[in-house]
């Protein structure tokens, strides 16, 4: 099945201690069926020094369940992704709007 939401997809969160909250999707894992956006579900992860690396308390964003973002189309506001095919392609376009994404 096609991915709906992508790295480098801007997203709102719709759910949790985010809701509301906007970002950019840098990593999604498919099978885990989670992505991470950037900045948001932040936790605080202990690092150890080393030789190369500072160590300390360093903020690391989480991954949040793709069910719980949505696509932000053009007007800034949450939508549903949906597919059609343009000129023999599979494209991805705004419920909301109808444009391709």
């Amino acid at each position: 099945m096609a991915a709906k939401l992508r790295k480098g997809d801007k997203v709102v969160v719709l759910t949790g201690k985010d809701k509301g909250k906007q970002g950019e999707i840098t990593a999604v894992s498919p099978k885990d069926n989670k992505a991470v956006v950037d900045g948001l579900n932040v936790a605080i992860r202990h690092q150890r020094q080393t030789a190369t690396a500072q160590g300390g308390r360093v903020a690391k964003a989480m991954p949040i369940d793709l069910s719980n973002l949505a696509l932000v189309d053009a007007n800034g506001k949450a939508t549903r992704v949906g597919f059609r095919f343009e000129e023999g392609k599979k494209v991805r376009y705004a419920k909301t709007t109808g444009e391709a994404i």
